[in-house]
């Protein structure tokens, strides 16, 4: 077997991290369902800026919303949710079977609301809405006026893909909100009928803190925070307060890791795939990681539960003169300029293509 599809035996769920519309013209998508277990997709600023700025089959379509008269950010969210109908579309077998744990795909709210909670829940429940797709994620980031956003959407029913996670301190914030989110829903009567994944970014701690560290150390932090979370995942859900949750039948809000492409060419393409894989958590690939996964990965067994080798590494990385905790809301901030700037680039891109379609 492929090393995907142990990863998949294992437990772990494969999301695609890109979409773009020749992906889904070109059956790409659909032959990484079949032949390569990938179940589900995400998306952020990012890859939308590259995928409608590298690609002419979209131009139809923006003629068309710009003679509806739509521009900027509202045309964006038009092109991207017809992409991501289709992406849920071809998912949606997987999401029925899976009894809606498997199966989604996700699209981010506009990065320039990370700290405005009011217009990041009204933004979210439209675009929900808009999208007509009962496997579509919204994706809210993890900053401290996200974290209100997430437990109110939890709360009123639209499912959200936790964003820009960091450090255990962001992962905590995420299922705090998420599961007071659902006792609300509790406590209002309702039923626990919802679902999550909070996103830890792995390769950028490598890029960030290895300039910093003794050669023995390089490149070692991205696991270790994995390891780390991974630990307060698997406790956060041994809590009587999650089991008290979980006998009404709610669903856990899986840790999902991003970010697992790795930036350092000499480095192994898989060392993010193979270094993570846990039971009842998902990894988002790129295409390029995903490819090279399927085709010489290995597994070495899964993550421990009791973060044993996260732990012990971090505690190494920080006697060396690592500030972690400061290094994790610096690269908070910083990825969510990053998206800021994702953004600027993208509404320019399609502005410059509706000049030249006009």
């Amino acid at each position: 077997m492929p090393a995907t599809a142990d990863l998949h035996a294992m437990g772990q769920s494969i999301w695609l991290d890109n979409i773009t519309r020749d992906m889904l013209n070109e059956g790409t998508i659909a032959g990484f369902i079949e032949t390569m277990s990938v179940t589900g997709l995400t998306s952020n600023p990012s890859i939308f800026q590259k995928a409608i700025a590298g690609s002419q089959e979209y131009d139809d379509s923006i003629k068309k919303h710009l003679e509806a008269g739509l521009t900027g950010e509202a045309l964006f969210f038009e092109l991207a949710i017809e992409d991501l109908r289709r992406a849920c579309d071809l998912f949606a077998p997987l999401h029925e079977s899976t009894d809606g744990l498997d199966g989604w795909c996700s699209l981010e709210v506009s990065p320039l609301l990370a700290n405005d909670t009011a217009s990041t829940i009204d933004q979210a429940k439209k675009l929900h809405a808009k999208a007509e797709r009962e496997n579509l994620y919204i994706k809210v980031p993890c900053t401290p006026e996200g974290a209100p956003a997430i437990e109110e959407l939890t709360f009123a029913g639209i499912p959200v893909n936790v964003t820009l996670i960091f450090s255990v301190e962001h992962y905590l914030r995420a299922a705090e909100a998420y599961t007071r989110g659902l006792e609300r829903r509790v406590e209002a009567g309702l039923g626990v009928e919802g679902c999550s994944v909070a996103s830890l970014f792995i390769s950028r701690w490598d890029v960030l803190v290895s300039p910093k560290l003794p050669d023995a150390l390089k490149n070692t932090c991205g696991l270790a925070i994995g390891g780390a979370c991974y630990k307060a995942y698997v406790d956060w859900h041994e809590s009587p307060r999650w089991k008290a949750l979980e006998a009404k039948g709610a669903l856990r809000q899986r840790l999902l890791f991003a970010s697992t492409g790795t930036k350092d060419p000499e480095l192994s393409d898989c060392l993010y795939v193979s270094g993570l894989a846990a039971p009842d958590t998902v990894n988002t690939m790129p295409d390029k990681t995903l490819k090279a996964f399927f085709d010489h990965g290995t597994l070495d067994g899964p993550l421990p539960p009791d973060g044993s080798l996260g732990l012990a590494m971090l505690e190494r990385i920080a006697a060396s003169g690592v500030d972690l905790d400061a290094s994790g809301e610096q690269l908070q901030v910083e990825g969510a300029s990053k998206f800021d700037d994702s953004w600027h680039a993208l509404l320019a891109d399609i502005e410059s293509k509706s000049a030249a379609l006009a």
